[in-house]
């Protein structure tokens, strides 16, 4: 087998957490991905990865293996960019990195048209709510909706991030009439489990004042998906971006409340590193993001 190929699934294996996930990354099976980490492990003589029927964790010296590992394949995918750069023409793997509920119904969405124009990049997308240390984890680009830390990363402003609060039909014709943010202390709000949305939620007032609300809720999830299931069974109020409300609230299965009293849009970003080589991919993926999500794009 090619040993940097196998050096590539081992990382995957490693990052993703199980040869199942990694295999639906790569585009094969787990049974091939088990075969690749056992080539590495005959080859080095050690043992990288232990393995059960039900799950696996990586040895210390598959670490140590893999922090390495890293670095030989982020140093390939630099001399292949720069090969590229010669060129001028966009080729290579992209890392990419978004949150859920924006790459699910928004980011996935408009990739094929990116993939259409620049047919030799490929895409490895992630998928995560957490906070993502794109030099650590060899990411190109990442999307970060709230405020910058100073981190020294590239930023690009995008169009804000909005949210919209709703709830389904049956639950507002259960309960009490919201006419003020303040009236959400008495209701049931389904818990974010990232940043403040956990528990106070934000409005803009008829006088330009911020109106802060605790709210509180027998639901908390980290995933916004899993909170739009929840609303539209009547559980409670849900706040979360527009790009995941906005057909549910077309179609009636959600109904906008407080209009009158917006959510602060979030500030949105694309960071990069500053010392990633500017290769064609990267740019051409820049531009990309700017034309589809940036401050004067019609829609995402």
């Amino acid at each position: 087998m090619d040993r940097l190929l196998s050096m590539g699934v081992f990382a995957k294996a490693v990052e993703s957490g199980s040869f199942s996930a990694a295999g639906d990354s790569l585009n094969m099976s787990s049974q091939l991905v088990g075969k690749h980490i056992q080539v590495l492990e005959q080859y080095l003589g050690v043992r990288l990865i232990n393995r059960t029927t039900r799950r696996h964790h990586v040895t210390e010296a598959g670490f140590a293996y893999y922090e390495r590992v890293k670095i030989i394949l982020a140093e390939v995918d630099a001399a292949e960019g720069m090969a590229a750069m010669s060129s001028g023409t966009p080729r290579g793997r992209l890392r990419v990195n978004a949150p859920v509920t924006f790459g699910v119904h928004a980011l996935a969405k408009h990739l094929p048209h990116y993939l259409a124009a620049f047919p030799e990049v490929s895409v490895d997308m992630s998928l995560s709510n957490r906070y993502v240390d794109l030099v650590d984890e060899g990411i190109d680009v990442v999307f970060r909706v709230g405020e910058l830390s100073d981190s020294g990363l590239i930023a690009r402003a995008l169009a804000p991030y909005r949210l919209q609060l709703c709830a389904a039909p049956s639950y507002i014709a259960r309960h009490s009439v919201i006419s003020h943010p303040n009236d959400l202390a008495l209701h049931e709000c389904l818990g974010f489990s990232h940043t403040e949305l956990r528990s106070r939620w934000t409005f803009m007032g008829s006088d330009g004042e911020f109106i802060a609300v605790p709210v509180s809720g027998k639901l908390m999830v980290d995933n916004g998906e899993a909170l739009l299931v929840a609303a539209r069974a009547g559980m409670g109020i849900l706040l979360q971006s527009s790009e995941l409300v906005r057909d549910d609230i077309a179609a009636g299965r959600l109904v906008e409340i407080l209009p009158e009293f917006p959510v602060p849009a979030r500030a949105f970003h694309l960071l990069h590193a500053p010392d990633r080589r500017m290769t064609p991919k990267l740019r051409s993926f820049i531009d990309f993001a700017i034309a589809t999500f940036g401050i004067d794009a019609k829609s995402i």
